[in-house]
């Protein structure tokens, strides 16, 4: 059985599927890897917004100013997209960040554009906008300031508290009803978001943000997930009961996907760590997935079937009635859309001129 790697989600990198050559360790090389270092990558794409073409997510348009992230979380669905980089979805995804220096200017270049026309864009519907990197580089901010420099709507999700920092920007998006914030709580366990999202902020510190988003006045809720069945599925109502203690205004959830080999990631890692859930846990994702680890289906991709994708819908349900938060993100405007006229400056938004 593979060892975990320190730090990290996955403990190697498997084959790709794209590959045909593998290459593999001999005995005299050793039985470990030193520990991997996360390598950065300028991503040169001339495209910041990515078209969603899914019926079953509510969003037309996301951004995402990094390939790759280092949260390192082993269930991503997000994984397998490393793999057209002709990397692996397993430590490749978590140690090979591709950076989009260009996203801000791209961005300003598309809503000034009268082809824009306004709606809502999330920001970390693929990879996280406040993985560790994001301290340094600041892409997610400086791409908010455009938001906020054109009032146009965004969603941002994240499972970092490092968006606080970027407070006095949603402060003036939220002004004019143009942002939400869902922050992303799979556990209230310490013991199991150590080892499946290793680098994420714990879950108290996730607590933290909401109330600081919320005492803000920034419109925020909680996004269980994944939700995943016989390991933490259980934790829902203390999750919900937690996010509106903590001033959460409203609650979603999607049950755990595990699409291509992330599956099988997803099975080495439970081997790893929770050996005696292992049966339990992937019986109950073949029972909500029509017998398969995954189901790629709009509709029921989102939500699963079966008796269990019930009775977590119905824990859900019954969690957000108690607690009084409203299921599902709350609508944005696009009221207050401008394109700045010509001499206009970004420090207009701070009343700093």
């Amino acid at each position: 059985m593979k060892t975990s790697v320190k730090g990290r989600g996955a403990a190697d990198n498997p084959t790709n599927r794209f590959e045909s050559i593998v290459l593999e360790r001999e005995p005299e090389w050793g039985d470990e890897d030193p520990l991997p270092k996360t390598q950065f990558f300028r991503d040169s794409t001339r495209s910041v917004l990515s078209k969603n073409e899914s019926p079953d997510v509510p969003f037309n348009y996301s951004l995402n100013p990094y390939r790759g992230c280092e949260h390192g979380c082993i269930y991503c669905y997000a994984r397998p997209t490393h793999e057209y980089f002709g990397l692996s979805a397993g430590l490749d995804f978590e140690t090979k960040i591709f950076v989009k220096e260009e996203a801000p200017a791209l961005l300003r270049e598309m809503f000034a554009s009268h082809r824009w026309k306004p709606e809502s864009v999330a920001i970390g519907g693929v990879t996280d906008p406040y993985q560790p990197v994001e301290k340094q580089l600041g892409l997610t901010r400086k791409c908010l300031e455009v938001f906020a420099e054109f009032q146009n709507p965004v969603m941002v999700v994240t499972k970092n508290k490092l968006i606080t920092r970027d407070i006095d920007i949603l402060s003036k998006l939220a002004q004019v009803r143009a942002v939400v914030c869902c922050i992303s709580i799979t556990t209230l366990t310490e013991k199991v978001r150590s080892v499946m999202e290793p680098r994420t902020s714990s879950p108290d510190q996730r607590l933290a943000t909401i109330r600081a988003l919320a005492q803000a006045k920034i419109p925020v809720g909680v996004l269980v997930a994944p939700v995943i069945p016989g390991l933490t599925d259980h934790e829902i109502p203390k999750i919900i009961e937690a996010a509106a203690e903590s001033g959460a205004s409203f609650a979603s959830y999607v049950p755990l996907r595990l699409p291509m080999g992330v599956g099988e990631m997803f099975l080495g890692w439970l081997e790893r760590h929770f050996p005696d859930s292992k049966l339990k846990v992937m019986n109950q994702i073949r029972s909500m997935r029509g017998g398969k680890l995954n189901d790629p289906n709009f509709g029921s991709r989102m939500q699963g079937e079966g008796a269990f994708a019930v009775s977590i819908e119905e824990l859900f349900r019954v969690a957000c009635q108690k607690a009084d938060l409203s299921q599902g993100p709350m609508h944005l405007s696009t009221e207050f859309f401008r394109r700045p006229k010509p001499g206009y400056s970004q420090l207009d938004l701070f009343n700093l001129n």
